[in-house]
């Protein structure tokens, strides 16, 4: 039975302003990416987003971003690989310190919006999150883009890698994602989406927004936490992929000897 792990961005609220329904997708999703105050998130709700975790039995990672609150972190910013370092690693180690405080262990680092995207394609960046990820602990899973930079840096300095593909997005000929400002980059039907997924899942493709296909192979998929209808598309995606003998499950269970 082929096992695959669900996984949504969460703990994307700041202060009085919340974002996305957390509670509703941990009954669904295997893995939390957790917002580490840089992008979204703050000690409060990261604290709170954890405990939601402890309840539910599920995984929870660091997502780390550029520091970026006005633009959710979506928006490019220029820095040094040594600086891309430093902000991973200070994030990733500030959501452990709720984990540690609640007797729990990070499973994950994933790095989110435009240092994700960034990091997909810059080898020096990819290089700066996977060394950080190696560096806090050697034991952590880092999560990226099926076929990118980061999935090469991860293998070439012995890191857990896991890949990702996106069920929620759209993608373009080579494999990176459509940008959110072109119509049709983000999916909200849940049907379409959920067939979709089984389809990635059981075939190993994906539809490109050209009316191409290209080839997917991943161990994690993610729907975003932010995006209409979240709770509905995760429930729709994991009661489609149980339906055709897909076992969803946290990453910790399916990554294994990914490292090069």
């Amino acid at each position: 039975m082929r096992s695959v792990d669900l996984n949504a961005d969460m703990g994307e609220g700041f202060g009085a302003y919340r974002k996305g329904d957390d509670a509703g997708l941990m009954g669904t999703v295997t893995s939390a990416n957790i917002a580490c105050g840089f992008h979204a998130g703050d000690p409060h709700v990261m604290h709170r987003t954890v405990e939601l975790c402890a309840e539910h039995g599920v995984a929870a990672g660091a997502h780390p971003g550029y520091a970026d609150l006005l633009g959710f972190g979506r928006r490019p910013v220029e820095a040094a690989p040594d600086e891309v370092y430093d902000w991973v690693l200070y994030q990733v180690g500030a959501l452990d310190a709720f984990l540690r405080a609640r007797g729990l262990r990070l499973q994950h680092v994933k790095p989110h919006g435009a240092l994700y995207n960034r990091a997909a394609g810059d080898p020096d960046l990819a290089r700066a999150v996977a060394r950080a990820v190696r560096d806090y602990d050697p034991d952590l899973i880092l999560l990226g883009l099926a076929g990118s930079e980061l999935e090469r840096a991860a293998r070439q300095l012995g890191v857990r890698v896991a890949r990702e593909a996106f069920l929620d997005r759209a993608y373009r000929p080579d494999g990176t994602l459509v940008p959110r400002s072109v119509p049709g980059a983000v999916l909200t039907d849940p049907e379409e989406v959920a067939a979709r997924a089984v389809r990635m899942v059981t075939r190993g493709t994906v539809d490109t927004i050209d009316g191409g296909e290209i080839e997917v192979q991943a161990e994690s998929f993610c729907v975003h936490g932010d995006s209409p209808g979240a709770v509905e598309l995760a429930r729709a995606v994991r009661s489609a992929l149980e339906a055709a003998g897909v076992r969803v499950a946290p990453l910790s269970e399916i990554v294994g000897g990914l490292t090069a």
